[in-house]
């Protein structure tokens, strides 16, 4: 398949990137001190491991195949996410957060979503013996301070569109009734269908999201899905940490154990923690109401786009 060029855009499309560019580095910024205030110490990313993020048995999951490269006789691969890192992390350090750089090899078609990329970056965090409500809850209040933040900065004014306003607590569905409601492909019509953000929880995918051991077959996480159609704004879980409980899952997903020795050797002894992700540039595109993801990159990173740097 011919990669399309990614578009250049005119002196009007330029002019509104730098206000979105502008607007994204306060976001930042804001992020930042957010997590700090909150008593958790910022990491350092991790780009290359020994093992990494699956991705699967997530069926909303694209990925053609994960980055890796051999160095002195050892496989690394690029991160797909830090979720694995981040579940030691927390042993050693306590609540931690990340900027990570995450590159996930995604289908061309995917370019069309608006909403994907093949290098993005997260705002990562993890936080020991937590429960999924308490990183709700957190996540609530990291909205609400952002929104009071942005209210009134000039980005909306230049771009003639009005802040968005949070008012959590959010709606909270399971995905049964999502489904239920929607359909299989429920995201997006769901999306459409709230004029605020809500939780969709229990999502069967990869062996570290936590199954309930009170209903096998549930799983204690959760996924925040903007409105207006900007779909999937951030994923997060309650963590499997038992060894054994850990090994089983990874059998029954039919996940060769051999990408996952590294992990597997050290995770005897972890704790129970719950965490989650954002994609900063889906939040900018969120804000900003930008058509695309992309458009909120300075070097757009979109899937089955040709990169022009």
């Amino acid at each position: 398949m011919q990669r399309a060029e990614a578009p250049r855009g005119g002196r009007g499309e330029r002019e509104r990137r730098r206000v979105r560019l502008g607007l994204l580095s306060d976001v930042l910024w804001r992020t930042v001190g957010f997590f700090h205030e909150e008593g958790f110490t910022q990491l350092l990313p991790v780009m290359l491991g020994r093992s990494t993020d699956p991705l699967g048995p997530d069926p909303g999951s694209s990925v053609i195949r994960t980055a890796e490269i051999d160095y002195l006789g050892d496989r690394f691969y690029l991160m797909n996410s830090m979720i694995l890192h981040k579940q030691f992390a927390v042993r050693e350090v306590g609540p931690i957060w990340i900027l990570s750089p995450n590159v996930r090899l995604e289908r061309p078609e995917r370019g069309a979503s608006g909403k994907h990329l093949f290098e993005f970056t997260q705002a990562d965090f993890e936080v020991p013996r937590a429960r999924a409500a308490d990183i709700r809850a957190l996540v609530e209040r990291y909205f609400t301070e952002l929104g009071h933040t942005l209210h009134g900065h000039p980005a909306f004014a230049a771009l003639g569109i009005e802040p968005p306003t949070f008012s959590p607590p959010w709606r909270t569905y399971t995905t049964h009734e999502l489904e239920a409601r929607y359909g299989a492909d429920w995201e997006i019509a769901a999306s459409r269908d709230h004029d605020q953000p809500f939780w969709a929880l229990c999502h069967r995918r990869e062996f570290y999201d936590r199954e309930d051991p009170a209903e096998p077959g549930h799983y204690l996480n959760y996924d925040l899905v903007y409105p207006e159609g900007y779909g999937e704004a951030l994923s997060g879980a309650e963590r499997e940490w038992e060894i054994d409980r850990i090994r089983n899952r990874i059998r029954r997903d039919g996940i060769a154990p051999a990408a996952f020795g590294a992990y597997l050797e050290r995770a005897e002894g972890l704790i129970p923690s719950a965490g989650a992700g954002f994609g900063i540039e889906r939040l900018a595109r969120f804000l900003v109401r930008a058509p695309h993801v992309g458009d909120v990159q300075l070097f757009r990173r979109v899937p089955g786009e040709r990169a022009d740097l």
